[in-house]
């Protein structure tokens, strides 16, 4: 069938979303607002997943230094509780896809460890055969559809997941993520509106760190609340707390719900914080050490769990040391055989490779 068909035979499932977004989209918390509470198993979760992605993201960023990853390599460190409320509040089938800063998804997802640093320092074990490096990795059996380099056009290409959700009525969402700098890419607003349009299962994740490559948010964006960035489409928006994993899960579920209820796209501005450079290989000189040591003292998402669990929760600290090793054991595996897999063999250049040949 074709999609124009597939929309006439939808009209009246498309007249009542319509109809709920004349009602008003669902009332979010202002960003930095109390969350709900976790139970002791969320914080869990929370807690190990999250610390996964630190762990990793810091020995990345050690083998990078020795000279084991080469390319660029973009950490996810201080923006982890996002990525890992969004999973939380998802549900098995969902897709995910986002731009270069890639890793954290990749392991919020249930990706191997192995597979992600072995791809990392380009060997036949990682996710892309060792040929995609850190901004391209991809597996369909996780509904992760990669990182992807070209800044902004992961949502154009999560919105074609959408689209594809919405045909196949087969109750999917999209998250399609991106950064702040991406935000003000023109096919950004050309996928809001398509997905606004067609009424698109897709939530847009805006991961606003405050600094995109290098360069304020208020220096090079007119309008910095990125939550109204799809005002102009009708798309509903908030801003939320990315340094608490509360926060983003209830977000998180609330845009999720809207979306799967065939109410159109959500757009969701994370307000949250990397503690490096824009990629290894930038300095930062335009921010403060202060103001990084301020946001690691007070604001870091994973110290916040941690402090729920010994004090909320009534865990000691040696349970808590035991988790903590048991990440650093599955990192440091996943190092140890992404420093050891064979490189990939020569004929590999020509797989996965489509060619156009013309008289």
């Amino acid at each position: 069938m074709a999609v124009s068909a597939r929309r006439t035979a939808r009209a009246g499932s498309t007249g009542r979303a319509a109809a709920a977004k004349t009602r008003g989209a669902p009332k979010g918390e202002e960003a930095g607002a109390p969350a709900s509470s976790f139970s002791k198993d969320e914080d869990l979760q929370a807690y190990r997943d999250m610390l996964l992605i630190r762990r990793f993201e810091e020995k990345a960023g050690q083998l990078y230094g020795m000279g084991l990853i080469g390319g660029f390599c973009h950490l996810y460190i201080g923006q982890e509780a996002v990525v890992v409320g969004m999973q939380m509040a998802s549900r098995e089938g969902d897709e995910v896809i986002t731009g270069y800063r890639d890793h954290g998804h990749m392991l919020a997802c249930g990706m191997d460890p192995r597979g992600v640093m072995a791809e990392l320092t380009g060997r036949r074990g990682g996710y892309s055969k060792g040929k995609g490096g850190s901004m391209h990795m991809f597996s369909k059996e996780k509904a992760f559809y990669g990182g992807h380099g070209i800044v902004g056009a992961q949502i154009a290409i999560g919105t074609g997941l959408g689209l594809a959700n919405w045909y196949r009525e087969d109750g999917k969402v999209a998250l399609a993520y991106c950064g702040d700098g991406a935000a003000n890419q023109g096919q950004v607003y050309e996928s809001f509106n398509m997905a606004e349009l067609w009424k698109l299962p897709v939530v847009y994740v805006i991961e606003n760190n405050k600094y995109a490559m290098g360069t304020a948010v208020t220096r090079a964006s007119a309008q910095t609340d990125f939550s109204k960035r799809g005002v102009s489409f009708n798309i509903p928006g908030e801003q939320v707390d990315g340094m608490d994993v509360r926060a983003v899960r209830e977000a998180g579920q609330r845009a999720i719900d809207f979306a799967r209820a065939g109410n159109g796209p959500y757009i969701l501005e994370m307000q949250t914080y990397r503690y490096r450079g824009h990629s290894m290989s930038d300095p930062a000189k335009y921010r403060s050490k202060d103001e990084v040591a301020k946001m690691r003292e007070e604001r870091d998402p994973i110290e916040m769990v941690r402090k729920r669990l010994l004090e909320t929760h009534g865990m000691d600290e040696d349970e808590l040391k035991k988790i903590d090793a048991k990440v650093r054991e599955i990192v440091n595996d996943a190092s140890e055989f992404a420093s050891h897999d064979p490189e990939p063999d020569p004929s590999e250049l020509w797989t996965d490779i489509l060619l156009e040949v013309r008289a």
